[in-house]
């Protein structure tokens, strides 16, 4: 019957490729500018595009976990859906280093004439100072809205579909999801790198030094998932089950083509994506330099807040969580030490890239809500409460930055009241999370010491290693 036939995963899989197909078209006749094509229309058609690429890369995940440790096939999924990201920071930090940006050169000039720059090295100094912000942005955003609202459109989605990684408290706001104890590997590797995070401002700028140090870490946490074993994995359905049951050669073929193709139209697709809304917002008076901290990285991020959202509806939080903080992860290391490596080249020598006082409270921020979302998962679960004051605190951050650009006429007196809301948001944070990390402090211990355990079998000769900490 016809009505069959539309329920093969192949038309699944064909209906998330035909949402690329207009992307594609534009791409092969030469891009957006050169089709004459409106903002609106850009960004509906890349939008379109970013929609079935995700689809797409979820499914080469899932068809993976058959022959990979599930660890290290999520990690590649979370690279590939955040790649649009780096991409955008590249592009500033590129900016930066060919400028000739330097702490030295930068001083020179008022934070007035680098915010407003449009050539030259003032300009270059602010590209030097929206990487960071896109940076930093895209960090909180992730927490923020992702693990927040992940969190709470599980609790949600449990009510309709079982899952048995939800567990109903005493009232709503005390549901909880659990998460996979297998995390305990990853909440190690993030605790070090936002430990670090907060001595990066103390230097100057970001150099090679935090980049050997934060891309080692995750090269470190690769070393040791890509050596687990393979899991009996989940029973999959549509797409992946289909795909799972193909001979070795096959799937595996799959599973690569799926990653690169996906891959590719979420790179191409995202920055016009992300651009498009920059120029809209614009136009609607919304200044450019929170457009790029905030609309941009929302975009970038949104290939792994559907991949994960559509994990969920699958009843899989478990994995949809686990790859939004492999995500954290991989962002918090490798997107912060690429910044010096990409300006490095730029520039044509080994250089810094620097950074305002306003981008040094931004990252402080960004260490402080880390560190507190960390301590929130030590126990490995997340509360509808816990989620809510992740959500509240982010939401009424940027709402009240929004609210002092839209009120203030002079920029001095605007970048003070944004740093005194950004210090005081990173007490709040910093307040919170010692005292659970306090109260947990067991739960804590218990997580280094399996991970070390995972570390060591990781390297030994004498029996395979478990994929992460139990």
């Amino acid at each position: 019957m016809l009505k069959d036939r539309l329920r093969h995963p192949l038309v699944a899989l064909v209906f998330a490729a035909l949402l690329t197909a207009p992307w594609v078209s534009v791409e092969l006749l030469g891009g957006p500018e050169t089709l004459g094509l409106g903002n609106l229309t850009t960004v509906a058609v890349s939008g379109v595009a970013v929609l079935g690429a995700s689809f797409m890369l979820a499914w080469g995940a899932e068809t993976a976990e058959k022959d990979v440790p599930r660890a290290f096939a999520i990690a590649v999924l979370a690279v590939l859906a955040v790649a649009p990201e780096y991409a955008v920071d590249a592009l500033y930090a590129w900016g930066a280093g060919s400028g000739g940006a330097t702490a030295e050169a930068c001083a020179q000039f008022s934070a007035e004439t680098i915010s407003n720059a449009e050539t030259g090295l003032a300009a270059a100094c602010n590209d030097a100072n929206l990487a960071v912000a896109n940076m930093t942005g895209a960090n909180r955003i992730l927490i923020g809205l992702g693990w927040s609202g992940i969190a709470l459109f599980t609790v949600y989605r449990a009510g309709s579909a079982k899952d048995s990684a939800v567990e109903d408290g005493d009232g709503f706001l005390a549901n909880k999801v659990h998460l996979d104890r297998d995390l305990g590997l990853e909440i190690v590797f993030l605790l070090l790198a936002t430990a670090f995070a907060f001595a990066v401002p103390l230097f100057g700028g970001i150099d090679i030094a935090d980049t050997l140090v934060l891309v080692g870490l995750y090269i470190a946490y690769i070393a040791i998932i890509v050596r687990g074993d393979v899991e009996d994995h989940e029973e999959q359905v549509g797409v992946p089950a289909y795909l799972q049951k193909r001979s070795f050669p096959v799937r595996t073929a799959s599973s690569i083509t799926l990653f690169l193709y996906s891959g590719l139209m979420i790179y191409t697709a995202v920055h016009p994506f992300a651009h498009g809304l920059e120029l809209i917002g614009v136009d609607y008076g919304i200044p450019k330099f929170f457009m790029i901290q905030w609309v941009a990285p929302l975009a970038s991020e949104s290939p792994e807040l559907i991949v994960v959202a559509y994990l969920v509806n699958k009843a899989r939080s478990t994995a949809g969580f686990n790859a939004l903080i492999s995500s954290k992860l991989n962002q918090w290391t490798l997107l912060i030490g690429t910044l010096s490596v990409v300006y490095s080249i730029a520039a044509g020598d080994v250089g810094t890239l620097p950074f305002d006082d306003k981008q040094s409270a931004e990252i402080w921020i960004t260490a402080a809500q880390s560190l507190f979302a960390i301590a929130i998962i030590t126990n490995f679960e997340i509360s509808v409460r816990e989620a809510v004051v992740l959500l509240v605190l982010f939401v009424s951050q940027v709402v009240s930055e929004y609210a002092v650009i839209l009120t203030t006429n002079s920029h001095s007196t605007e970048t003070e009241l944004s740093m005194l809301i950004l210090y005081s948001y990173t007490v709040v944070y910093l307040v919170l999370a010692l005292g659970l990390f306090w109260r947990r402090r067991d739960d804590l211990a218990s997580i280094f010491a399996a991970s070390a355990t995972t570390a060591r079998d990781a390297f030994s000769s004498k029996s395979a290693p478990a994929e992460g900490a139990d």
